[in-house]
């Protein structure tokens, strides 16, 4: 069972909708217990970076999430602001993230070519074999967002995308992946990647 944690941040009906128009088992756990008994887990997330943490500890759901990933070793898939909570912090905020994955949150820089926030379209270049991403090294992916995650080992980077500076996209330690894309809006690069998630 694939379960999308809710922990009050942002709208989770388009995810549980794809995952359903795929045909994979689905739910949104909202306790303990659906997360202790999932297969694989996905950590949304929109708006600020310490409204979300704070968010998640108040929700009772982070020890419970913490266990099944770092512990069992669960498949994780953060996605935007969800990505960016596995690091270590964010440049927009003060708290500490989950730091499963070393490195952090920072601001792009807006100019008259390329503004912040970064919307729309992009290409999404693969930069090591993974699981997530299908044969062709070029995909396109719905994004929104006006930060981005900066890894400090480069052997976690599987992703890449330029919006001014080239910026991971996409990122993988172990059973722990992450994409600053919405794949729930990108139309059949999301479905497949969503689908090889599920095959994790």
């Amino acid at each position: 069972m694939i379960s999308i944690i809710d922990y009050g941040v942002g709208n989770l009906g388009s995810l549980v909708n794809i995952h359903k128009r795929l045909g994979l088992s689905v739910q949104i756990a909202h306790n303990v217990e659906l997360v202790e008994n999932s297969s694989h887990l996905i950590l949304p997330g929109v708006g600020s970076f310490d409204d979300a943490i704070t968010k998640l500890n108040d929700s009772g759901l982070r020890e419970a999430l913490e266990d099944a990933v770092v512990v069992r070793g669960i498949p994780v898939l953060g996605i935007c602001l969800g990505m960016q909570m596995m690091t270590e912090g964010s440049q927009e905020g003060t708290f500490s993230g989950l730091g499963w994955i070393r490195g952090r949150a920072t601001r792009f820089e807006s100019s008259a070519k390329y503004r912040t926030p970064h919307v729309g379209w992009n290409s999404v270049d693969t930069v090591r074999r993974n699981c997530l991403f299908d044969g062709d090294a070029k995909h396109r992916f719905y994004f929104v967002h006006s930060y981005f995650v900066c890894c400090e080992d480069d052997a976690d980077v599987i992703a890449t995308t330029d919006h001014g500076v080239p910026f991971t996209s996409a990122f993988q330690r172990g059973n722990i992946f992450g994409v600053q894309f919405h794949p729930e809006k990108s139309h059949n690069f999301g479905k497949r990647l969503l689908e090889n998630f599920s095959r994790v």
